[in-house]
């Protein structure tokens, strides 16, 4: 048997060893004087390398890039004055710039290196920009971008839908749809927004970019806006579906050409109104229209459907929603111009929009219009619209913003037009 001694002789011996080994393996006591050794952290990423990009709390930003041989980095950004910004290298080959403060926002960057356009690799968001271009991603926090994070409120659905195109001679083309939060639950009836995007977009567009769903889902969560469907097709009116993957060709039963892949930086936007592209705008009324209201639970009707779109996607919303307001009780308008604006082209295309402005009034429930002061190419013929709308007595709510054409705008303006539906 075991006496009480023998067993406080065997816990003395255990503390004994287990003291003894601890000082085996502690490091020697360091001289009077010296600074504590600090922890070491260890960053979670596929490579590890300088910080990349590093947000200060002042909201600036530091970029860095590892290339002891290059020559010259390049930052490009699509903030303001973020463009050709040089980088400096230091004596460990870490080239670095630090940029801002920023606004509270989504931002995007690249890198050009010796001349060729490259991501930084320390950062692992990255995000199609358009159909032939990728760039890094960083996201600024405060007020401006709140509706852009991933918020704890609830959360709607992104569907990849295919519809049957008669209009457009394909049998089957891809749209994104937003089902708002509770909708695979419940017997409700929506409303339903038509967005559209711009050129070098896609149907993703608005989601990769625009932070559409996210936007959405925070202000229904919120109560800012009432619960709806978002629908989201593509715009490019002779392919089927616009994302990596996936042919980029030519339909050729429609007879149309593709459009342009767009110059970074560029607009790419038709002078004047070009007859081919009426196609699309006609397939919304003829074709997506029709397939949504017979797939979604959605309320018929112009009072329970709206329809928006930047750039491209703002000419087609005017090409299709000023001749249709019986469809339409609310149209959106973002950073559309340039010569398909004068009103010698808006005129006769608008139907009776201009020509009866009491019905267009009584019909449409909202005309908002928005664009960047600084969207040099576009802001006149936004301007000559306004100009138009105001001669003829038509109503509208005007926005203009700072900055250009960028998505940094659009994003603003979908938070803005979204709570004015359906009320």
């Amino acid at each position: 048997m075991n006496s009480p001694r023998n067993i406080l002789f065997g816990v003395a011996a255990v503390v004994l060893l287990i003291s003894f080994i601890a000082s085996a393996q502690a490091p020697p006591p360091a001289p009077p004087g010296t600074p504590a050794a600090q922890p070491v952290v260890v960053r979670m990423q596929l490579n590890l390398g300088p910080v990349s990009p590093e947000i200060l709390t002042d909201h600036r930003v530091t970029i860095r890039l590892s290339a002891p041989k290059a020559t010259e980095v390049i930052l490009n950004g699509d903030w303001e004055n973020g463009r050709n910004v040089a980088m400096t290298k230091d004596s460990e080959g870490i080239w670095s710039v630090t940029v801002g403060p920023l606004a509270p926002e989504m931002w995007t960057y690249t890198l050009s290196v010796d001349g060729v356009r490259t991501l930084d690799p320390q950062n692992l968001n990255t995000i199609r920009v358009d159909r032939g271009r990728y760039s890094n991603v960083l996201m600024i926090p405060g007020p401006g971008s709140a509706l852009y994070q991933l918020n704890n409120v609830p959360h709607g659905t992104i569907s990849m839908v295919w519809y049957p195109s008669p209009s457009l001679k394909m049998e089957a083309r891809r749209l994104y749809v937003y089902t708002p939060p509770g909708y695979e639950t419940s017997n409700e009836k929506y409303p339903v927004l038509y967005l559209l995007h711009g050129s070098g977009g896609g149907e993703d567009s608005w989601t990769r970019m625009g932070r559409a769903e996210m936007i959405m889902d925070s202000l229904i969560g919120q109560g800012k806006a009432r619960p709806m469907l978002v629908v989201m097709p593509n715009g490019n009116r002779n392919q089927a579906v616009v994302a990596p993957g996936y042919t980029l060709g030519d339909n050729p039963a429609s007879g149309l050409p593709s459009p342009p892949i767009p110059t970074p930086g560029a607009t790419n936007a038709p002078p004047r109104w070009d007859p081919r592209l009426d196609a699309f705008p006609d397939s919304i009324i003829k074709d997506i229209i029709p397939f949504v209201e017979r797939t979604y639970r959605v309320i018929p009707g112009k009072d329970n459907r709206a329809l928006a779109g930047l750039s491209m996607g703002g000419m087609q919303a005017v090409r299709v929603g000023f001749p249709n307001t019986d469809k339409f009780a609310y149209l959106g308008i973002f950073s559309a111009g340039g010569g398909s604006m004068a009103r010698e082209q808006l005129v006769p295309q608008s139907g009776t929009f201009f020509e009866k402005p009491e019905l267009t009034n009584k019909q449409l429930k909202l005309l908002y219009i928005a664009i960047g002061a600084a969207d040099t190419r576009l802001y006149a013929g936004t301007q000559s619209l306004l100009a138009l709308c105001k001669e003829r007595g038509i109503k509208y709510e005007y926005r203009e913003s700072s900055g250009g054409h960028t998505w940094a705008n659009w994003r603003i303006y979908l938070s803005e037009f979204v709570p004015k539906l359906f009320r």
